[in-house]
């Protein structure tokens, strides 16, 4: 009975998206992503700078403008501790344009329109990706994974993190 219980969950877990799940200390997954702006970002000239990963849903709901607020909220702390902060969803550059102009994102929107760098993270979903947020260090190595989110205190927390490495 067990077996089946396990073999049910495993095609769930294909059915919803998941993929093989990525560990601290792991050298973070590179991807090229263009932004906002039309600009493309590769993950690899970012070394030597601290980095957040956040994969959240959809721009303009209510969750994802909370998360993304909270880190807005706390960006001047991300600016002085020299942290880049990327947010990463489905949505297409246009769409992560009108959000950020309209929230006043002050930090950098990836589109993964074909989901490939939310697979290699392990945040992919059939339709939306998965809320899950990736600190990266100095190396390019992955320092913390969370995957629950406070929405409301995610940018704080980030940064308290940050400060433990």
């Amino acid at each position: 009975m067990l077996e089946i219980i396990l073999a049910g969950l495993g095609f769930f877990g294909m059915a919803m998206g998941v993929e093989s799940v990525l560990a601290v200390g792991q050298k973070a997954p590179d991807f090229t992503l263009v932004d906002q702006d039309g600009k493309d970002h590769t993950l690899s000239d970012y070394v030597g700078q601290q980095v957040v990963v956040y994969f959240y849903p959809k721009d303009d709901t209510p969750g994802c403008t909370k998360e993304a607020c909270s880190i807005r909220d706390d960006y001047t702390k991300f600016e002085k501790d020299s942290i880049q902060v990327f947010g990463i969803s489905y949505d297409d550059v246009k769409s992560h344009k009108a959000f950020a102009e309209k929230y006043n994102l002050p930090f950098t929107l990836l589109s993964d329109s074909d989901k490939s760098v939310s697979k290699a993270y392990g945040a992919s979903g059939i339709f939306l990706p998965s809320r899950k947020t990736f600190l990266i260090d100095k190396a390019g190595i992955l320092r913390k994974i969370y995957n629950n989110v406070d929405v409301t205190s995610h940018g704080e927390e980030i940064l308290n993190d940050f400060k433990s490495f």
